[in-house]
């Protein structure tokens, strides 16, 4: 839609880019007060968002070259260090790992620690998916909706009316961000709320599936958001009945 905002000198300002950055400083900012409100010295976050961040492009980059292994091999150089070919899956768990080790290192509990940065995952997704959206990547399958929409020259589904998918996935992101807020409370022991947000991201995942543009026969997304959302919606009925049952 705009990939480039505007151009200082030889100094481009991408609007993936930019949203990347509103995406890692929200989410920063979001566990910052979550650390601060569960207890834990909030100054760690600085480290953890650095090392989340780091491992989230890596992470994202190994899913891509995982499934282009033929883009790889025609230009090594190019394929890894490029901009593009970044992959969510890759990207959550990379980043989740990063984050968790840098936690480990503080020696602040874990669990207790993912439930306040569970609501920072959802915020950054979202702000990603804005990023998709101005970028013109990720679009959905053609429609004759009122809100479909064709993007300008440049962009890949050029003069042919598709659904905004990612507008769909922000929207679901940024309610998942509040849902969770107000669902914290409830949810408080170690893991729990994270895993309510594994199970809604792999739901919104799941549906938005149906109606994103996928090449024939492309189905790993939505099994692995489907798998998500059922094995953490049976971890998090067994950490409820398990602290029950104490």
């Amino acid at each position: 839609m705009i990939p480039e905002l505007f151009s200082i000198g030889p100094f481009t300002v991408h609007s993936f880019g930019l949203m990347m950055a509103l995406g890692f400083v929200s989410a920063g900012a979001v566990t910052y007060f979550g650390f601060k409100r569960a207890g834990f010295n909030p100054e760690t976050v600085y480290w953890i968002t650095i090392a989340a961040a780091v491992g989230g492009i890596v992470g994202s980059k190994i899913h891509y070259l995982l499934l282009h292994p033929d883009n790889l091999a025609d230009d090594p150089l190019a394929t890894a260090f490029s901009g593009a070919g970044l992959v969510w899956y890759g990207g959550f768990i990379g980043g989740l790992a990063a984050g968790l080790l840098v936690t480990r290192l503080y020696r602040i509990p874990l669990g207790k620690a993912i439930n306040a940065a569970a609501p920072a995952m959802a915020i950054g997704y979202g702000f990603g998916r804005l990023g998709c959206f101005l970028n013109g990547d990720d679009y959905g399958q053609p429609s004759t909706l009122p809100w479909a929409m064709a993007f300008p020259e440049g962009s890949p589904p050029v003069h042919v009316a598709v659904q905004p998918t990612q507008l769909y996935e922000a929207a679901a992101a940024f309610a998942i961000f509040f849902l969770l807020l107000y669902l914290r409370r409830w949810f408080k022991r170690g893991w729990s709320l994270f895993l309510v947000f594994l199970v809604l991201a792999g739901v919104e995942r799941f549906l938005v599936e149906f109606v994103r543009w996928n090449r024939p026969g492309q189905t790993q997304q939505q099994v692995l958001a489907a798998a998500t959302a059922v094995v953490a919606a049976a971890v998090l009925i067994w950490v409820e009945r398990r602290h029950e049952s104490h």
